[in-house]
């Protein structure tokens, strides 16, 4: 997959969060977007994954790699590879703290409705999944009655097995203890690869194996 920024900007009323940031997210390829607190990571993150409308500019999707066969609501393939960008969720998934879980559901009915309109990787199960999150003893117990950390292991779940060509993370390790952290960097090595990788953070364990990286400050407009 391939996401395409030329001359981006967002702002809220009159504040310019960035702007004429050009830029290219390809396939293989894993990228942090850094900055102090504040800075604009997470609205720089949601304007790439369309949940959030540039103020300027534009934002394009190409389907680069046929072994993600996701088809828009039509049932067709995008032509040439381009995603309307009213479909890009459907090539995307994300993770946020913010981001809100179905907490009356065990992970078990959550991560099985998921499935119903965001399958998981092939050969990957809602069972498998729950163990690789080392939350096996609690699938049948309500996610409200759940750690924040061990609702965060949720959130990466649903991000890191939906069958997506990309995979676009904001703090991913909010709330995690030092396992749970290294169990986030080892579902990116075994799941991520091939994949397109997106990182929101200020903490470099979270993304330092990331290849390329992006200071949303250098598109902060001087005043």
């Amino acid at each position: 997959m391939k996401i395409t920024l030329t001359d981006a900007g967002k702002r809220f009323n009159l504040d310019w969060i960035f702007r004429h940031l050009s830029y290219t997210f390809i396939s293989g390829q894993s990228y942090a977007i850094t900055g102090p607190n504040g800075s604009g990571k997470s609205t720089l993150l949601q304007v790439i994954a369309g949940a959030m409308a540039a103020s300027e500019g534009k934002v394009e999707y190409e389907l680069t790699d046929d072994r993600w066969p996701l088809a828009d609501p039509a049932g067709q393939l995008p032509a040439n590879g381009h995603i309307q960008s009213q479909n890009a969720y459907r090539y995307l998934s994300f993770s946020a703290p913010y981001m809100e879980l179905l907490e009356e559901m065990t992970v078990t009915e959550f991560l099985s409705f998921h499935q119903t309109f965001k399958p998981f990787i092939s050969k990957v199960s809602t069972e498998k999944v729950i163990d690789l999150v080392q939350l096996k003893n609690a699938a049948h117990k309500q996610i409200r009655y759940y750690s924040s950390g061990m609702k965060q292991r949720v959130q990466l779940a649903q991000a890191i097995f939906s069958s997506t060509p990309a995979v676009l993370l904001d703090e991913p390790c909010t709330n995690l203890d030092a396992d749970g952290i290294v169990l986030y960097r080892q579902l990116i090595k075994e799941y991520g690869t091939g994949r397109l990788i997106i990182i929101s953070s200020n903490d470099a364990q979270e993304y330092d194996f990331c290849e390329e990286r992006i200071d949303v400050m250098k598109y902060k407009p001087r005043a």
